[in-house]
């Protein structure tokens, strides 16, 4: 029998797989672990997400997960962007990822200035390049050069925020390496990451393993939304049926007010039992609470929303959480707490969640609400 369900129940749901209520994690790569990643592209935003969604957050935390325990490992993956995950799961991410092969495709060799062949000897090259050591971008860049004899690459390489670097990172043979004197630095995941496989698993092993993970944080959900939070909807479509089809005995059959998805069988008692919530949840730029999710679900970011959520540049801006639902964004800057508001929202609960954020944030600010 297919279990109906209602938005409200799915998000109140979400919202507490994800730690955001409660805020019951227990360390950065515990939160990172159950929320497939935590985009980086804004540092700062990563660390409040992990901070917001911990019950004993702690300066310092991420920053020694990544370059002391190296436990959590910060490269490019999902949609291209960075993230933070688990150091002990990324070779599923990328096995996964690899298998978009977007850098073979002669539009993209055209968008970024290279040839099939000048991609090809970068792949090559940058694993030798890094071996042993880490290289910030202009000495990782050298070195590449000095290896292929090609000083077209170097032009190349310094461009596009780091585009060229992104099939390596998907291969599984680039990721962040411990800043110097404030620099970024490229280091062989093989070289920095301990327990890293001497082989990686297939394409077919990583992406049922990241659907399991999605469902069980993000779903229910279908094939489609999925592939949105993994590839922009890049991915090949049989591949994307095959995964799916893996989990067939995993799976239970939902409806969301209506609409056909699939949910881990293991949650479907827990889904059932969900009561929507009627919390206020003040939650930073760039959050996986909005983007493990389609733009175009208006139970979770309504459509007076998206333009003040999703701005220019890819940027996703901070949201207020009202009812498991995006009520307005917010921002903290020169000791204000500015608040803009899409939907009512009760001014206790949103006062207390302003003074967790500025806590977490470490400076006071006045809660300005427009």
């Amino acid at each position: 029998m297919t279990l109906h369900l209602t938005w409200p129940q799915v998000l109140a749901w979400r919202l507490e797989r994800q730690f955001v209520e409660p805020a019951a994690g227990s360390g950065p790569v515990m939160i990172a672990r159950r929320l497939c990643g935590v985009q980086a592209q804004v540092a700062s935003s990563a660390e409040l997400a992990l901070a917001v969604r911990s019950a004993d957050p702690r300066s310092g935390a991420v920053d020694e997960a990544l370059w002391e325990d190296r436990t959590l490992v910060k490269t490019w993956l999902m949609r291209g962007t960075l993230h933070l995950v688990p150091a002990d799961e990324l070779a599923t991410y990328c096995a996964t990822l690899g298998a978009l092969r977007f850098w073979e495709k002669g539009s993209w060799q055209r968008g970024h200035g290279v040839t099939a062949a000048e991609v090809e000897a970068i792949i090559g090259a940058v694993p030798q390049a890094l071996k042993g050591r880490s290289l910030t971008r202009e000495e990782l860049v050298e070195a590449v050069t000095e290896v292929t004899g090609d000083g077209h690459l170097c032009e190349a390489l310094t461009s596009g925020w780091g585009a060229l670097l992104k099939p390596l990172s998907f291969l599984g043979e680039l990721c962040y390496g411990p800043p110097r004197d404030g620099r970024v630095t490229f280091a062989r995941p093989s070289d920095r990451l301990p327990g890293w496989p001497d082989a990686p698993p297939s394409a077919e092993e990583g992406g049922t393993a990241l659907v399991r993970a999605f469902l069980g944080v993000h779903g229910p959900a279908t094939p489609e939304m999925f592939d949105g939070w993994l590839s922009r909807g890049t991915m090949r479509k049989a591949v994307l049926r095959g995964w799916f089809r893996d989990l067939g005995p995993e799976l239970a059959q939902v409806e969301v007010e209506g609409a056909p998805m699939v949910a881990l069988a293991e949650h479907v008692d827990t889904l059932a039992a969900a009561r929507p919530s009627e919390s206020v949840h003040l939650l930073p730029g760039f959050d996986q609470y909005v983007l493990g999710a389609p733009r175009g679900l208006d139970a979770l970011l309504p459509a007076a929303a998206r333009a003040k959520v999703s701005r220019a540049a890819g940027w996703i801006s901070p949201v207020v959480v009202h009812r498991g639902r995006v009520a307005g964004v917010w921002e903290a800057k020169d000791g204000r707490l500015a608040v803009e508001l899409i939907d009512p929202v009760p001014g206790g609960p949103l006062e207390a969640a302003a003074e967790r954020i500025t806590a977490l944030l470490g400076r006071p600010a006045e809660l300005v609400v427009g």
